[in-house]
């Protein structure tokens, strides 16, 4: 049971609630493969069904498979078909335009309230009940002609579950969207009906066509029945897709590799790595620093009609050269006030900043250029046609990609993604990024410590780094230089993170249990990479789970974090492979390097010139601190004289 297209759609029984969305009014949403859309509010129910139409037949013409649910009864209880129309045909029910109401007109009748579907689902409603608090009578009379209409429009294309088999093109089936509350509460927009379609719209489209397929194989009676009724779990499950897997062959380099060149190593992770996370819809105001899923369009044109850029008078153009004289019309209009008439030739009328442009205007004149007395205005031209007036989408149209799928969305993009009418954009997961620490000698900062041990500053200080990024952080601690201690804090990370990044022991020493845990696995990529510093990066796959090994000196370990961790992560993340831009900048050092490695200095700017940190230990941290950025200094040997041009990287492009 495979339908390529979900489309949900919140009946409402009540009609026209304005342009403004609201609750209790007609939302759909349409979802594929778990990404749902974002969800459309049509304001009545003739413009409802009119979208409803117009969606499915390009569905229908475009050859997607399409199941529609409705959250809106599709049948009364058991009776009522045999007393109007003398036999339980219920879809024969749909064609007709009267239907008893709860009250005197079925008094004595002796039909049910409720139905069986009604009666497994707790908190339902009867689909009498026309007043108060879940009166969905209303949807139920004024829907169902709807339907009616819809078996006719798609006739040959369409079936009804489950008083037909679901093997057309179209399926239409009743749904009931309360029964995952706090799912829908969690989806946070603003109106509960809109996450409701969402919400059920991902979970239909994700679901395993088995799955579905049992959902299905109901026994038809008149009374019909509600798709998921009393199987919250399986729809929750259709909620969390498990993330695709990486291969296991993801890190293995080509045999015979030695040293790595660092070009080479990150073009290996490049096309060997893919994205790990799940989607989920997000309100825009909390997605600053996410990662898009799908593309952003936009829902309306920006301006969405033509207006004024200026405070001033607005007439039909152009001005001729000279003195211009027009009489004033009555009225104004304003932002949000606009001017319901026309504009005559040869009138002008007074207009602000931002307000529509009236019928019969094209131009603006500023208000400072302007001599208004009584009923009229008078300024000197030329002035051109359209001067100081804004075309309609002259910014951005109805329909138009606005944002692309994978890009880290920055609070400018909020702002342009709310002036298109879009609330709401789906989003990657989060990346879980455990952190883990290795080495008996490690204490936490704070603690006691001997002569012979060390802070722990990779931890924090990688933690800090990814969580920048918009990672979800989580720490795994310090593990002792104990193999099955070790095996069992990696067994837990994995269970609970995305990737795990860890410092120290990824060499091939006998202390270095990381590199050998993996090697047991059976996925362990030990690259010697031609690098200062760094070099040593043990990768591989734990329970699944990608492993990044990176060295345990805090130098080496930031450096390999921000050249090799940060764009892999990117990639995992759901975004796109990102490459740090370089400047080109004159040293204010000198220095002289062998051929063969690729060499990353600590630098900061000083005068408009790149000056190197004094040293280039590994252990050297304060030099990151005073640093903002690296140079890098290409593979092959080189002389550096002060004022040559070196690439400059500032830490603040890694994650751009």
């Amino acid at each position: 049971m495979r339908f390529d297209t979900v489309l949900m759609v919140d009946w409402s029984g009540g009609n026209d609630r304005g342009a403004k969305p609201v609750k209790d009014a007609i939302w759909v949403c349409l979802a594929t493969g778990g990404v749902a859309e974002t969800p459309v509010y049509l304001r009545n129910r003739q413009v409802a069904e009119d979208w409803i139409i117009q969606t499915l037949s390009k569905l229908q013409a475009e050859g997607h498979r399409v199941l529609v649910g409705f959250d809106l009864c599709f049948a009364y209880p058991t009776g009522l078909a045999t007393q109007l129309i003398g036999s339980e045909d219920t879809l024969a029910l749909w064609d007709i335009t009267h239907l008893p109401r709860k009250g005197t007109d079925r008094k004595d009748h002796g039909l049910p309230e409720k139905r069986a579907a009604d009666i497994a689902i707790p908190g339902s409603f009867s689909p009498w009940q026309l007043a108060g608090a879940g009166a969905v009578g209303g949807q139920v009379i004024m829907g169902l002609p709807m339907l009616a209409r819809l078996r006719q429009r798609f006739a040959g294309s369409l079936k009804v579950w489950p008083f037909e088999a679901p093997d057309a093109q179209i399926v239409l089936a009743e749904t009931y969207f309360s029964t995952l509350p706090d799912l829908v509460t969690a989806d946070a927009h603003p109106i509960r009906d809109a996450s409701q379609v969402a919400v059920y719209a991902r979970a239909f489209s994700n679901m395993a066509p088995d799955v579905l397929a049992d959902l299905m194989d109901v026994r038809p009676t008149a009374e019909g029945w509600v798709l998921g009724a009393g199987q919250a779990d399986a729809l929750r499950a259709a909620l969390a897709p498990a993330p695709p897997p990486l291969r296991n062959d993801c890190f293995a380099m080509p045999q015979g590799a030695h040293w790595t060149p660092v070009d080479a190593a990150l073009a290996h992770l490049k096309s060997h790595l893919s994205c790990v996370t799940g989607v989920q819809d997000c309100a825009i105001g909390d997605a600053a620093g996410r990662l898009l899923a799908q593309d952003a369009v936009a829902w309306r044109a920006h301006p969405p009609a033509p207006n004024s850029a200026v405070d001033g008078y607005g007439f039909a153009g152009p001005a001729a050269e000279g003195l211009n004289r027009y009489s004033l019309v009555a009225g104004r209009s304003a932002a949000g006030a606009p001017f319901g008439g026309a504009v005559r030739k040869g009138h002008a009328i007074r207009i602000l900043t931002g307000a529509n442009l009236p019928k019969g205007v094209d131009t603006v004149v500023l208000q400072e250029d302007v001599q208004a007395d009584a009923g009229a205005i008078s300024f000197y031209g030329p002035l051109k046609k359209g001067a100081n007036a804004r075309d309609a989408g002259e910014d951005m149209q109805a329909g138009q990609v606005i944002l692309t799928a994978e890009r880290k969305i920055t609070p400018a993009d909020v702002g342009m993604l709310a002036a298109a009418g879009i609330g709401r954009v789906t989003v990657r997961n989060k990346l879980r990024v455990g952190v883990l620490s290795t080495g008996d000698e490690l204490r936490d900062p704070g603690d006691t410590a001997s002569d012979g041990d060390i802070y722990d500053a990779n931890r924090p200080m990688l933690a800090v780094l990814f969580d920048q990024s918009g990672y979800d952080i989580i720490d795994l601690g310090r593990a002792p230089d104990d193999r099955a201690v070790l095996r069992d804090m990696l067994d837990h990370g994995a269970e609970r993170c995305d990737v795990i990044i860890t410092s120290g022991g990824a060499s091939a020493g006998d202390e270095d249990h990381m590199s050998a845990l993996l090697e047991n696995t059976g996925s362990l990529a030990l690259w010697r990479i031609a690098m200062k510093p760094g070099r040593p990066l043990a990768m591989g796959l734990w329970e699944g789970t990608p492993v990044f090994g990176l060295p345990g000196n805090p130098v080496a370990a930031m450096v390999c974090a921000l050249i090799f961790a940060n764009p892999a992560l990117r990639v995992m993340a759901g975004g796109g492979w990102s490459a740090p831009q370089r400047y080109m900048l004159p040293a204010g050092f000198t220095k002289s390097k062998k051929n063969g490695r690729r060499e990353y200095l600590r630098a900061r700017i000083t005068d408009g010139k790149v000056e190197a940190f004094p040293s280039e230990g590994s252990g050297r941290i304060s030099g990151l601190s005073w640093a903002t950025g690296l140079v890098e200094l290409g593979d092959p040997a080189q002389t550096i004289h002060e004022g040559d041009l070196v690439p400059f990287l500032p830490f603040r492009n890694f994650d751009a």
